[in-house]
């Protein structure tokens, strides 16, 4: 059976609390025992402008943004306006009945809500700044949510503002009461959030994750300049490090960034940076660096649409052929790419583990919707990581060579003070690290460098995943967030499969050619102009994949897109 989902859309200008009353909804939904999936909304702005936050709720697995509105939270005129043609049959609708929004031009079967949320929100002295928390208690009253778990929910967000507790308290109250009286004929057609089950999730986003993930793995230095989407990442790390004993730093650009973590790096530290599309830009060069030096490094990027400023709060997958091929000539280069929030942490984990075997840059490629949209998970099991440094010793050798030719092309590696001499440099050097630009000596360590990929193509590259039926008559290609909607839209079909790609180099040739020689029909997904994921397996594979599904406005694939394009393709 389909996963059944309701979905709650909280809109409105920015400033109303639209984030912060739909997150306090999506925890309160957590710990009355269903699963949730926020998906968030809001301009290039610094201030002002429409703002969105849609919950996907369910007591099954829920993993993607839907189109569809079940109950829209309406607190100005323009929610009505944007989303009055995404409301689902027999959807509700709550708006300030007291206030000039109009409610004309809906659907017939829209139940209407009018609640006197900004008379309300004066009463109990809060101004309209409360409206958001009366509507929350609306929505809690029509949905007869147990009232002490919100109340909860708020005592721990503000326990140690007494004032703002107190009205949010008395906001999400009156709410309640004023659903529970006024709407009793309503009430019982309604969602009921009532605890059903009681099993421990979290709620996080990818920026959470890759925060939590980089502390598990044994992080020591970091390095980041804030730009959208990765800002979250910065705000974690700075929180935590004094708790967890590592350092944190805020540099003056991403130039900066990248060249601190590869010092700290050089000196022993487990290190990592991340950014975006723009600030990777800016790190190609020391990019590079960490290649030649062989040096390990954690590079988080997180996808935006571009080119330059682009759109900056809003998703993409345009970054995959620029990190791949960032920098002049060629280097031993992991890339990988996450699909959800939980691969982005059990991968953040691993880049950390490869970094330090291979003695090379990791890159994790994240886009906006991971990075920023929370979803309700399992607590992560880090119980079999163990922390291995490589080939790194401290022991003195007077014979030491630092890039030692090695039929694995990995060398030993030290750190300073330990009295073993070797230089780091960014010219083509010898196994010592003096420049040499000898034909033999340039040979055997370029060669020596990029035996790392074969290495770990022997040793470390996983098999690619496919969900669903492998005798499908539909076959769709895609990576990165796409999964969620993918995953969630191919609970309705017994007859298509999915191929989700989290290696991007090495890339596992041998096993795409495999699948997709034998897909009856292919369809690719991806959000960028081009079809990068597909021009990578043309030039990996020979395969070249016709029917291509291209999205680049900044939105994602929504679970409803994903089931018109099978609809479509199973028809013909």
């Amino acid at each position: 059976m389909p996963t059944k989902v309701y979905k709650l859309k909280i809109a409105g200008q920015a400033g109303q609390g639209i984030k912060s009353s739909g997150l306090t909804f999506a925890r309160f939904a957590t710990r009355s025992g269903f699963n949730i999936y926020n998906y968030f909304e809001y301009p290039s702005l610094i201030r002002g402008g429409h703002n969105v936050m849609q919950i996907n709720i369910s007591d099954g697995e829920v993993s993607g943004p839907s189109k569809l509105t079940d109950f829209l939270v309406a607190l100005n005129q323009e929610s009505i306006h944007k989303h009055k043609n995404s409301l689902s049959e027999g959807a509700f609708v709550l708006y300030d009945g007291a206030s000039k929004i109009k409610v004309e031009s809906l659907p017939n079967s829209v139940k209407l809500l009018s609640v006197p949320l900004s008379k309300m929100a004066h009463e109990i002295g809060g101004q309209d700044i409360l409206i958001n928390m009366v509507a929350l208690g609306v929505v809690a009253g029509m949905m007869q949510g147990d009232m002490t778990v919100l109340q909860t929910l708020v005592e721990e967000e503000y326990h140690d503002k007494p004032e703002i507790l107190k009205a949010d308290i008395l906001a999400i109250e009156h709410g309640y009461k004023y659903a529970q009286e006024n709407f009793k004929d309503l009430i019982e057609s309604c969602f009921k959030l009532q605890n059903h089950k009681k099993e421990s999730r979290m709620i996080l986003n990818g920026s959470d994750s890759v925060s939590l993930a980089a502390v598990a793995s044994g992080l020591q230095f970091s390095a980041i300049y804030p730009m959208s989407p990765i800002t979250g990442v910065l705000s974690n790390l700075a929180k935590l490090q004094t708790e967890f004993k590592f350092i944190f730093k805020q540099p003056e650009d991403e130039i900066s960034a990248i060249v601190m973590a590869i010092g700290a790096s050089f000196a022993g530290a487990r290190s990592m940076t991340a950014t975006s599309g723009g600030g990777f830009c800016l790190m190609t060069e020391g990019y590079g660096l960490a290649g030649i030096t062989e040096t390990p490094l954690v590079i988080i990027e997180g996808m935006r649409p571009g080119p330059a400023t682009g759109l900056p709060t809003w998703n993409s997958q345009g970054d995959l052929l620029f990190v791949l091929n960032a920098h002049q000539d060629e280097f031993p280069r992991l890339v990988l790419a996450a699909g959800d929030l939980t691969e982005a942490f059990y991968m953040t984990m691993e880049a950390f583990y490869l970094a330090d075997k291979y003695q090379t840059p990791v890159v994790v490629l994240l886009d906006k919707n991971i990075l920023e949209h929370e979803q309700s998970v399992p607590k992560f099991d880090i119980s079999d990581y163990r922390i291995d440094r490589g080939k790194m010793t401290t022991e003195f050798s007077p014979e030491f060579k630092r890039f030692l030719i090695t039929e694995d092309g990995i060398s030993p590696r030290t750190i300073p003070g330990v009295g073993n001499f070797f230089i780091a440099n960014s010219d083509e050097h010898d196994e010592k690290g003096f420049s040499n630009e000898e034909i033999e000596n340039r040979n055997n360590q370029m060669n020596k460098r990029m035996r790392k990929l074969q290495t770990f193509i022997k040793n470390d590259l996983p098999k690619p995943t496919i969900y669903g039926n492998e005798n499908a008559d539909l076959t769709i290609v895609s990576w990165g967030s796409n999964k969620g909607s993918i995953i969630q839209a191919l609970e309705e079909y017994t007859n298509v499969n999915y191929l989700h790609l989290t290696w991007m180099n090495p890339f596992p040739v041998d096993e795409i050619i495999n699948i997709l020689k034998n897909a009856k029909k292919l369809v690719i997904l991806e959000c960028n102009y081009s079809g990068q994921l597909a021009i990578l397996i043309r030039q990996h594979t020979g395969i070249d994949i016709t029917d291509k599904i291209l999205k680049f406005d900044g939105r994602p694939f929504f679970v409803e897109d994903i089931k018109d394009i099978i609809n479509e393709r199973l028809k013909k």
